[in-house]
């Protein structure tokens, strides 16, 4: 992961007239305008091609009080303002003379200001505070997905797809076929995929796309699910980003790589070859906000109830407050390459969060480090897995959030939410989560039956 100057600049009017190109070529006739609610799942409304100019006006209205944490009924008028450098024509729908394009959009209010609400406006926000203090956002995330069976119904099953282990070849990867096939579907949307292979647990799988700016990045990882789970549907199968489906087995992760581009120094700024670890001071600064905020934005990295189920020991997931250069049961790891590719790997987010929500916590965090001049606890090259808990204790080393409930405690009473989400958007989505965590803990479960209506 290289460092690059983002954020992307355009001629928009150039790009436009591509665009308007490519949608003769292809025989586009279908547009829809994607946007993503504040759990960062996908929307979008579909209109003719012909409507491409008031498209790109940003005049397409829906209505915001339909979408999960957006507005009241009395405010609900939202447009849709096309990032144009998302455009993408769909490889799914193409047949002879007919297919489908896509935008990704931002919300903005009638006035045509930015909505404070829309996750990606929210990125947006971060990115620019971080460029007025000399930075640009890289991020490079790894998301894991399983693939599941299904029935009659086309709904999933518990079988999966394959019983595969880590770096299996066919026959024993029979995920592979999809694999190559959400590969040449995102290759010809503008994807660069450097790497795939099958996971650690059966079903289990990981696609790695090129690393990108922030906002960039959020875009690709939302296009990145949608495109895995509408050709896992093409071959009779269910894809999930769900983080733990499967007692037993490893769940689901979404490493989140990231290193700041000193905009002044023209360079990385994580890296200083003087140091022994070449490591710069903003890095170990950056370091230290994530360790000192991580619990109090881990309801944002991990979202869902089933989220802690994976941040448990013994699955390689992180649990523990800690960080390392190499040592992969630590939260926050300094993958090996240095120069322009030093970076940041925290490890602890799953790929149900919202990433326009979790890149702008973790940037926010370590940034904050940074501007707060703290100081890095010591480096943990020990395997914390073994460790006991005494052993824990004498070195300081902290327990993530367990539970949701946990991790909402801190994001409201943490300064990285406000921050972050602003109090509009921080009181919808706790309120959101809030309802969730309550629906779990008075649910009554089949683990409960199964233990305790026999014997008492």
């Amino acid at each position: 992961m290289a460092t690059i100057a983002p954020e992307r600049t355009v001629d928009t009017k150039a790009l436009l007239e591509n665009i308007k190109e490519e949608i003769k070529q292809k025989n586009v006739d279908l547009l829809h305008l994607q946007f993503v609610d504040i759990e960062g799942s996908l929307k979008q409304v579909t209109v003719t091609v012909e409507q491409l100019n008031e498209v790109v006006k940003g005049e397409t209205m829906f209505d915001g009080s339909s979408i999960t944490g957006f507005t009241p009924i009395n405010k609900s008028d939202l447009y849709l303002l096309p990032d144009l450098n998302t455009f993408a024509v769909l490889p799914w729908t193409e047949e002879e003379g007919y297919s489908e394009a896509r935008f990704l959009c931002s919300v903005t209010n009638p006035d045509g200001t930015l909505f404070e609400g829309d996750p990606r406006n929210i990125l947006k926000k971060t990115v620019d505070e971080a460029k007025e203090k000399g930075f640009s956002i890289n991020v490079g995330p790894e998301l894991e997905f399983f693939l599941f069976e299904t029935d009659e119904k086309g709904e999933p099953t518990s079988q999966v797809a394959d019983r595969g282990g880590y770096f299996e070849p066919a026959p024993y990867d029979l995920g592979e076929r999809v694999r190559l096939e959400i590969y040449r579907t995102l290759k010809k949307m503008g994807f660069t995929i450097e790497a795939s292979h099958h996971e650690v647990a059966v079903g289990q799988h990981e696609i790695n796309f090129k690393f990108g700016d922030a906002l960039t990045t959020a875009d690709n990882a939302t296009t990145f699910k949608w495109v895995v789970k509408t050709v896992a549907q093409q071959f009779g199968l269910r894809a999930t980003f769900m983080p733990k489906p499967i007692f037993g087995e490893n769940g689901n992760g979404m490493h989140v790589n990231m290193s700041l581009y000193d905009e002044e120094a023209g360079k990385n700024a994580f890296f200083d070859e003087s140091d022994s670890r070449q490591l710069s001071e903003t890095a170990y600064q950056f370091i230290a906000g994530l360790l000192t905020h991580v619990p109090s934005f881990a309801a944002l990295t991990n979202p869902l109830v089933n989220s802690y189920k994976r941040l448990v020991p013994g699955y390689e997931a992180p649990c523990y407050i800690a960080w390392s250069a190499s040592n992969r049961s630590a939260l926050v790891r300094i993958p090996a390459t240095r120069g322009a590719g030093t970076r940041v790997e925290i490890r602890c987010p799953d790929p149900s969060a919202n990433p326009y929500y979790a890149f702008a916590a973790i940037a926010s965090a370590g940034i904050d480090g940074i501007e707060k001049g703290m100081e890095v606890p010591g480096e943990t090259v020990d395997d914390i897995f073994s460790m006991s808990e005494v052993e824990r204790e004498e070195r300081g080393i902290q327990n993530l959030p367990t539970t949701l409930g946990e991790s909402i405690e801190a994001l409201k009473n943490g300064e990285i939410g406000t921050k972050v989400l602003g109090e509009y958007a921080l009181n919808e989505y706790v309120s959101l989560k809030q309802d969730e965590w309550n629906s779990y803990r008075i649910a009554v479960t089949g683990w409960e039956l199964d233990r305790y209506q026999a014997k008492f």
